[in-house]
């Protein structure tokens, strides 16, 4: 058992890009709002959502991925039940969330478990229930607005833009590790 784990060594997934591996930062219904601390190397309280909100899926990021805003791309997985943070889910994508975060591209992946039957017949946004696709365009739209921070929601993407994302923000990491390491 190693003492403390390494998020960022977990592979980005198996089946790249339509099955990806998700590390849950926050389980669905928390309004705590914990990230990856770089420094650390853990999941760290990071602050306390400002509305009556809670996130409407587990949501986390996918490892060794580099998204536009300089963080691992992140990922709102649908689950029955909340995991936990930490919780390692092999996730399929169905659909790219697309926003914009003080400015900055800050797309979200939607994605749901692989190995969960009760998912299964969910391949595609259409698959999606229209209201669930209602209720985190909500959430990622007025989240942050007791803080005074300005969200521009841009709207639904397929699962092929959204394995598009995956793709572009894995090469990203590597090319940026491979710049590291010269």
């Amino acid at each position: 058992m190693h003492p403390r784990p390494d998020y960022m060594a977990v592979a980005p997934g198996t089946h790249l890009p339509s099955v990806v591996n998700t590390i849950v930062e926050i389980p669905k219904g928390r309004r705590s709002k914990f990230e990856l601390d770089k420094k650390t190397g853990l999941i760290m309280l990071d602050r306390y959502l400002y509305s009556a909100s809670h996130y409407p899926g587990d949501y986390g990021f996918i490892p060794q991925t580099l998204a536009e805003d300089g963080d691992p791309l992140d990922i709102l997985v649908m689950v029955n039940e909340p995991t936990f943070s930490g919780c390692l889910i092999e996730t399929r994508v169905v659909g790219l969330f697309r926003m914009r975060d003080r400015g900055q591209n800050d797309f979200k992946v939607l994605g749901v478990p692989h190995a969960d039957p009760l998912f299964a017949h969910l391949t595609k946004l259409e698959d999606v229930p229209p209201h669930f696709l209602r209720e985190v365009e909500h959430f990622f739209s007025t989240y942050k607005q007791l803080e005074g921070i300005k969200i521009e929601t841009i709207g639904w993407a397929p699962a092929s833009e959204g394995m598009s994302e995956v793709h572009s923000c894995v090469e990203r990491f590597r090319s940026a590790k491979s710049v590291q390491e010269q």
